[in-house]
């Protein structure tokens, strides 16, 4: 790895270390810490994810479509990550059914105003050209895959006294997420495309992704 990718990691480290912190103050999440989860606590954060969720196979393949033929190997590992994500929204609308909730509700939920400005934060980046400095939002996202998402679904298991299969969505992504990172670090180092300046802005990326995430998670609805 160069210097210039490995200071990129610790900058990007850095982000998640402050992101970290600032989410267990969010309402929810401080919530499920203290062992006040309730169960209309999870269906709302399940009806407020889900817009994400579909979104988020649509802005990674727009990045794909916005990839030009240097960066051709990026295209093919996005429109990858895109396929194997596409449906996943399937797994949360599950778990909301095994909770109480209906198909009509979750599926006619609009985005919270979070949800909002992180679709199109995500989709203004996707489409400029070659958007590679999109890896910092990776970063961010897939990281609460491997080090949230497992622990949130555990405690929201064992707090609600459900079954395994009512946490599906957290615990897969939770057991899938972390190779996901490794393929991050792989396309850190790919093509030679960190320059100072997109090195600048992958770190500024994370830091709006982190921030827009965390707002998404504040103004449940």
């Amino acid at each position: 790895m160069s210097q210039l990718a490995e200071a990129v990691l610790q900058d990007l480290l850095i982000v998640w270390s402050n992101f970290d912190s600032q989410l267990n103050q969010v309402p929810i999440i401080e919530k499920l810490q203290r062992k006040k989860f309730r169960l209309e606590d999870y269906r709302t954060l399940l009806l407020n994810l889900r817009q994400q969720v579909i979104e988020g196979s649509g802005w990674i393949s727009r990045a794909a479509s916005s990839m030009t033929p240097p960066f051709a190997e990026f295209r093919s590992r996005l429109l990858l990550h895109a396929v194997t994500e596409h449906r996943d929204y399937e797994l949360l609308e599950q778990d909301f059914l095994s909770v109480g909730g209906t198909l009509e509700e979750i599926q006619a939920a609009s985005k919270n105003i979070g949800s909002e400005a992180f679709s199109a934060y995500m989709y203004h980046q996707a489409s400029q050209p070659n958007p590679l400095p999109l890896l910092g939002a990776m970063f961010i996202i897939e990281g609460l895959g491997q080090h949230k998402a497992s622990q949130w679904g555990r405690a929201i298991k064992e707090q609600l006294q459900l079954d395994a299969d009512q946490v599906k969505f957290l615990l897969y992504h939770g057991e899938n997420d972390p190779s996901h990172m490794e393929e991050f670090h792989e396309l850190l180092t790919l093509n030679d495309w960190l320059t100072e300046a997109t090195a600048e802005r992958t770190v500024t990326i994370a830091k709006v992704v982190a921030r827009l995430y965390r707002l998404q998670l504040e103004e449940l609805e």
